[in-house]
């Protein structure tokens, strides 16, 4: 039976992985192998032996001996437990989504680009660097590559021009991104889990982080591709929303507000974010000129010009093929994780693999088997890498080793332009060669991910 599911995840996996070639979108394959894989365990509960409990993060002792009926009921459990723990972050993500989208109906973004004035190559590269590096931290990564790209088109028309910058922002982003509990999925996976938390994550990874971009850019910034001056900028051929610097600050705020939010009322964090777009769209509602209700029909108006709401125009933005992905591929995840795969996974690789540097103080965790997640990463999806985690290993809360995951997950990718959600949308957006990104940009990605794992091994021993 396990050998089975391991199969079905796997062809699962390669057919996300060989999503372009196979020209089917990857959430399809990761629905079905989330539904096969629960479907298989369901129709052979009566054969499984061993079974984890998520609550004592332990294989249930004699689960083989347990009646059909216990089996199906502990398979019930575990089911709704991994259910309600995908939605906190499915809920989440909409949230932010759809505050993102607000801002982005009023404009709001195009005042980031009134900061713009220099013509300097290098100076750019820096400004674009350090906005990607802290607007992912608030909006995500993708996002702010998705704002920070479109921005560039607007400044740098010759694309070849482009392509080192756009580049360098996929680096920085998910560097931005690794400090943050709302600046990259595997990040706010983790924070949702209790496995980290605001304080001790940035305290941690911060300057790890900040090493991880400022390198890269550093060595790049001498490459003759930033040396001398654009044409002067036109700043003005956006259209200008007169609300539309509010919004930002007021979405941007809301954001930031969510981890606050937790600190105090020590509630999941989907509940502030709900909050935080609450206040967002009452604004939204308020400053636009539009007329809507909930029916479609407001005296006598018809549905298209209820849709004029920001809020239902928003909603209508949103990237669900993206919340589909997460939940099939988290609760495919969930079901290796319940059959104890991920658990006796973890417990082989603490007998079998050597420790490197020094030894985290709360587990005897292997240095390396981090550092190859991270380059994996590249390869594979962190969104899985991570969830693997949360089953492989029992740490408690701020654990070093939560906080070297995070940074290894959110920042490894940055190698290969496939091995993040900021380098496929970059790859799309300005139709990035893979083997030109990995002639180009994965040395200078892999010197600033080893560079921060140092600095991660100094933060350690001071915290």
């Amino acid at each position: 039976m396990e050998s089975i599911i391991v199969a079905v995840f796997a062809l699962g996996y390669l057919a996300i992985t060989l999503e372009h070639s196979l020209k089917i979108d990857k959430l399809i394959p990761a629905l079905v192998m989330m539904a096969i894989s629960w479907a298989l365990i369901s129709m052979g509960i009566d054969h499984i032996s061993s079974w984890f409990d998520p609550d004592v993060h332990g294989l249930i002792q004699g689960f083989a001996d347990f009646s059909v009926d216990q089996k199906t009921h502990a398979l019930e459990s575990s089911l709704l437990h991994h259910l309600g723990k995908t939605a906190e972050i499915l809920v989440f993500l909409l949230g932010a989504m759809t505050i993102v989208e607000i801002i982005d109906y009023f404009n709001g973004f195009a005042t980031i680009k009134l900061f713009i004035r220099t013509r300097s190559k290098r100076k750019i590269l820096w400004i674009f660097s350090i906005l990607a590096f802290f607007l992912s931290a608030i909006i995500d990564n993708l996002t702010a590559t998705i704002v920070l790209i479109s921005i560039l088109q607007k400044i740098i028309i010759d694309r070849d021009s482009r392509l080192m910058y756009i580049g360098l922002i996929v680096v920085a982003a998910n560097a931005g991104g690794a400090w943050s509990p709302i600046g990259d999925v595997t990040t706010t996976m983790l924070w949702i889990a209790h496995k980290v938390s605001v304080l001790h994550l940035i305290e941690y990874l911060l300057l790890p982080s900040i090493i991880c971009m400022v390198i890269p850019v550093f060595i790049a910034s001498f490459m003759p591709e930033f040396r001398g001056k654009f044409p002067p900028i036109e700043v003005s051929d956006t259209k200008e929303n007169r609300h539309g610097s509010k919004m930002l600050y007021l979405g941007l705020g809301a954001i930031i507000f969510v981890p606050i939010f937790k600190t105090f009322t020590h509630l999941p964090p989907y509940v502030g974010m709900m909050l935080s777009l609450g206040v967002v769209a009452a604004f939204a509602e308020i400053y636009s000129s539009s007329k809507f209700s909930l029916t479609g029909i407001d005296g006598g108006q018809d549905i298209a010009k209820a849709t004029l709401s920001p809020l239902h125009h928003s909603l209508s933005k949103i990237e669900l093929p993206s919340i589909l992905f997460f939940l099939g591929i988290l609760m495919a995840v969930a079901a290796m994780e319940s059959l104890g795969l991920l658990f006796g996974f973890a417990n082989s690789l603490q007998d079998v693999m050597p420790m490197v540097g020094t030894e985290l103080p709360s587990a005897q965790v292997s240095d390396l088997v981090v550092i190859l997640l991270g380059i994996g990463s590249a390869v594979i999806d962190n969104v899985p890498l991570v969830a693997a985690s949360l089953g492989m290993f029992s740490q408690p809360l701020d654990s070093p080793l939560w906080h070297f995951i995070a940074y290894a997950a959110g920042t490894g990718g940055s190698m290969l332009v496939i091995g993040s959600a900021a380098g496929v949308v970059a790859m799309g957006m300005e139709k990035i060669n893979f083997f030109w990104y990995l002639k180009r940009i994965s040395w200078l990605a892999l010197i600033g991910f080893l560079s921060g794992a140092w600095a991660f091994f100094y933060m350690r021993t001071i915290f």
